[in-house]
């Protein structure tokens, strides 16, 4: 279950207790304005913890604690570069200047330092998802929350302070060189680090940056050097709207973006790349997150607009066409979607999924070869146990065909395969009933509709397999739980209830049914009939 909130309403050092109790696995995401940071969560533990954005402070935190030199940190960050998707740890240990044992210590310290600083964020929101891991596994942590919680609270205390004289990073300060060099006041090393970097042309986020330092560090530092007169302000870095738009500036709305998204941070993930489209016009891959944020919402035209402007833009990845095709088919264009998912097998010919969804919509459209062809290349594509979709739709196509004995068989295959699964077991159940084996079809139902009583269609089927066998109580039962489940299910079941209550005598309440039926059907020929020789008997 999701855990949301305000830092307004519930501390996050509240948060972590509440998660650390629980024995809570998962991800807890911290947006705060244009901030992001997150702090994954095992069995009630910290594992991980890192914010969006943020240069990578593990090279600097051993360098300060003499552990590796500039020299070999520079190194290391060339290597790095070189060596795509490494981490700049794995890189040091490889270059023999540390230990594995001085990585997992410092990563510790680092995962710490982010804890901290996410400790000071009093605006914004939570979320926490369930099961949610982080996506490299090999260098994690195991922190008890409740070690931070005495340093975090010393430190938002500083903190306080601090933003009194440091309202927003977007600040410019300059030393007051004259003041400084008639000073006989000691300055700490990292006022001393900071000092060169306070040049009238660097904000305190880049500060921060260009220092190595972390955000604490430096905020204690410039706290002091402002209190005692030896830095002031000089303004602050131009707006969004007046700054120059750089790589740097997109990117970081991106990273937000995608790190929004993959925590289930829809709206926030949409806003970041809207704003990463007003930056760059020609941005596809930013309409294309869009649009697939819109699917996940069920926003299906909106998803349709923006998928189809990631393609208009040069988003020529199977993807952005397999997505605008299942938008198509939502909104029952199907002759659209047919053109899309077409337009992604010609890009991505070995990509099952592309060809489930192909298969489907030729499905929708009673292209039942067609519909059997594509599904048949997507089981091969999948090298393995197809998932239930594949089955549902391959049934389906074999059945339309008029294959019954192949759609039972696949019917069949898919029930053992996902036994849970309602839809797949409601198809081999009709199958079944077609087939005359309505003991065996009772039987599928039933158990498909214990595991999962909450499909209608399940009701639905049960109350007609007893309906056939003229077991009117038990088909009335099943058929009103379908209906209240799904009151528009359809016609027929308002039929049957109404014609079960004309054996039980109740006309008035037969009348009411059919009239019901009428409703969903006007065409509906024997409710007609069975209306008409009511009001003649009346």
């Amino acid at each position: 279950m999701a855990i949301k909130g305000s830092l307004k309403e519930a501390s996050l050092p509240d948060v972590l207790q509440l998660l650390a109790l629980g024995q809570k696995t998962g991800c807890l995401s911290i947006a705060d304005r244009s901030n992001f940071g997150y702090i994954y969560f095992d069995k009630g533990r910290i594992c991980y913890a890192s914010i969006v954005n943020r240069r990578d402070r593990l090279g600097d935190i051993l360098v300060k604690h003499a552990k590796i030199t500039q020299a070999q940190l520079d190194t290391a960050v060339h290597r790095q570069t070189k060596e795509h998707g490494k981490k700049l740890g794995e890189v040091l240990v490889g270059m023999a200047v540390i230990t594995q044992a001085d990585l997992e210590r410092y990563m510790r310290v680092q995962i710490e330092e982010s804890v901290y600083y996410l400790f000071t964020w009093t605006q914004g929101t939570f979320n926490f998802e369930a099961d949610v891991r982080p996506e490299r596994q090999d260098f994690l942590v195991s922190i008890n929350p409740e070690s931070l919680l005495l340093e975090g609270a010393r430190r938002v205390d500083e903190w306080s302070l601090i933003e009194k004289k440091i309202p927003g990073f977007d600040l410019i300060f300059v030393v007051d060189k004259d003041r400084l060099a008639i000073s006989e006041a000691k300055l700490t090393d990292t006022q001393q680090r900071a000092l060169p970097l306070l040049d009238g042309s660097r904000d305190v986020h880049h500060v921060i940056e260009d220092s190595g330092l972390g955000e604490f560090e430096i905020g204690k530092a410039l706290y002091g050097l402002i209190t005692a007169g030896f830095v002031h302000r000089a303004g602050r870095t131009a707006s969004a709207a007046d700054a120059q738009i750089t790589d740097a500036r997109v990117e970081e709305h991106r990273n937000l973006g995608v790190a929004f998204y993959k925590t289930g941070m829809l709206d926030e993930a949409t806003r970041e790349f809207r704003r990463v489209a007003e930056l760059r016009a020609g941005e596809a891959n930013a309409h294309f997150y869009i649009g697939l944020v819109a699917l996940k919402q069920a926003r299906w035209r909106e998803a349709m607009d923006a998928l189809r402007l990631a393609a208009e833009k040069g988003g020529s990845r199977p993807a952005v066409f397999h997505n605008l095709g299942f938008a198509y088919e939502q909104l029952g264009r199907l002759d659209e979607a047919e053109a899309a998912y077409g337009e992604a097998a010609t890009r991505a010919r070995t990509d099952a999924k592309v060809y489930l969804g192909w298969g489907v919509v030729a499905l929708k459209r009673g292209d039942y070869a067609g519909a059997a062809g594509r599904l048949d290349r997507a089981r091969e594509l999948f090298g393995k146990v197809p998932p239930p979709a594949w089955f549902w739709a391959r049934t389906l196509s074999a059945a339309g065909a008029g294959e019954f004995e192949l759609a039972e068989e696949l019917a069949e295959e898919g029930a053992e395969a996902f036994p849970s699964h309602a839809a797949l077991q409601n198809n081999l159940a009709v199958l079944k009933e077609l087939a005359g084996d309505l003991a065996g079809a009772e039987d599928v139902v039933r158990a498909a509709r214990k595991n999962e009583p909450s499909l209608p269609q399940l009701s639905k089927n049960l109350g007609d397999l007893a309906y056939r066998a003229s077991r009117y109580d038990e088909a009335w039962d099943a058929y009103r739980r379908a209906v209240e489940l799904a009151p528009d299910l359809g016609d027929d079941v308002y039929f049957k209830l109404g014609n079960i209550a004309y054996k039980r005598n109740d006309r008035e309440l037969a009348a009411q049914l059919w009239r019901q039926a009428l409703e969903i059907n006007p065409k509906h020929e024997l409710v007609k009939a069975n209306l008409d020789t009511l009001s003649a008997l009346s």
